[in-house]
C-alpha cells in the first residue's frame, strides 16, 4: 500500500460507484483496517497529516463524503447522515473489511454510530472527534441558513465567500495559513460551490442520528471520544455527555485545537488514534 507523506499535494486516486453516487477514496499502509470519516464542512483533506502517522501499521481508508470534496452525489440525492451512513456501510462491503476501526469527525461520528448501529456495520473500535451525534448541534449560524437557504444561495458569490472564509477559519484555534483556507474553501467556490453547501447545511439533522443515540447504551465496542480543548463549535461539555452515554468510553481531549482538532494538532490526533487502536 501507499503512504503519503503530509506535505505532497491531496488528491485521492479511487473513484468508487455507491447508491448514492460516486465517491472518491483512497488506501495508505498496511495492517489493520481503519476507516476516517470527515464531517462538515470539510472533506478528507483535513486528514492528510493525520494518515501518515496512522499508515505506518494500520491499513488506512479516507474518502470524501458525497456532496463533499471530490465525491459526486447523484441526480435528486441530497447528502444527509442517513445517505452518508449506507455510502459507509456500501464501502466497508466494497473494500471487503471484517472488523475495521472506525473514526468519525464532526457529523461524520454521527455517520459512524449510525452505520455502526443501524446499518450494521461492525467494528473493533470507534473514535469519535468533536462528534455531532448527540442533539442539538446546530451552531447559530447553521440554524439561521437552514431557516433561510435561499437567501444564502442568492446572496453575492464575493459576499458569500467572504462570511464562509470566516466561519472556517473558526473551526481552528490556531491560524489557518492562506493555503490551507484555500483547500477548504475550493469545494464551495463559484455558484455551484455555494448550491452545494447550502444542499449539505439543509441535508443534515439530529433525526437521522436520533435512532442511533437511542441506542448508544449498548454499544459494546472499544470507544474512545477525542475532543478539541478549544472547540468553539461543540463544547467540551458535549463530548462528556457522549462519553457518559457509551459504555466505558475513554475521554480525552488535545490541547491547543479547535473544532478541526486534526487539523490544529494533527501529531497529538494521531498519537491518540495509535494509542487506542494500537
Amino acid at each position: 500500500m501507499i503512504t503519503r507523506t503530509s506535505s505532497e499535494p491531496w488528491a485521492l486516486s479511487q473513484r468508487i460507484r455507491v447508491s448514492g453516487g460516486e465517491v472518491a477514496a483512497d488506501v495508505f499502509g498496511d495492517g489493520p483496517p481503519v476507516v476516517l470519516v470527515h464531517g462538515a464542512p470539510s472533506w478528507s483533506y483535513l486528514w492528510r497529516g493525520v494518515v501518515p502517522s496512522l499508515a505506518r501499521n494500520h491499513t488506512v481508508y479516507v474518502w470524501d463524503l458525497p456532496g463533499f470534496g471530490d465525491s459526486r452525489l447523484a441526480p435528486g440525492v441530497w447528502p444527509s447522515i442517513e445517505l452518508q451512513a449506507r455510502t459507509l456501510a456500501e464501502l466497508v462491503d466494497h473494500w471487503g473489511l471484517g472488523e475495521p476501526g472506525l473514526v468519525g469527525h464532526d457529523i461524520g461520528g454521527g455517520i459512524v454510530m449510525r452505520a455502526h448501529l443501524i446499518e450494521q456495520v461492525p467494528t473493533r473500535g470507534i473514535a469519535l472527534l468533536d462528534a455531532a451525534v448527540l442533539g442539538p448541534w446546530n451552531t447559530p449560524f447553521t440554524e439561521h441558513q437552514q431557516r433561510y437557504p435561499q437567501a444564502y444561495r442568492t446572496m453575492p458569490e464575493d459576499v458569500f465567500t467572504d462570511v464562509i472564509d470566516k466561519r472556517l477559519r473558526s473551526a481552528c484555534h490556531r491560524q489557518m495559513s492562506e493555503e490551507v483556507a484555500e483547500a477548504y474553501l475550493s469545494q464551495w467556490s463559484g455558484q455551484a460551490g455555494q448550491n452545494r453547501w447550502i444542499d449539505q447545511v439543509v441535508s443534515v439533522s439530529f433525526d437521522d442520528t436520533r435512532e442511533a443515540v437511542a441506542k448508544l447504551d449498548r454499544v459494546t465496542a472499544p470507544t474512545l471520544v477525542l475532543w478539541g480543548e478549544q472547540d468553539q463549535w461543540l463544547s467540551t461539555t458535549t463530548g462528556d455527555r457522549l462519553a457518559a452515554a457509551i459504555p466505558g468510553a475513554q475521554r480525552a481531549n488535545i490541547t491547543a485545537a479547535g473544532h478541526f482538532v486534526a487539523e490544529d494538532n494533527p501529531n497529538d490526533t494521531a498519537d491518540a488514534l495509535l494509542r487506542f487502536f494500537g
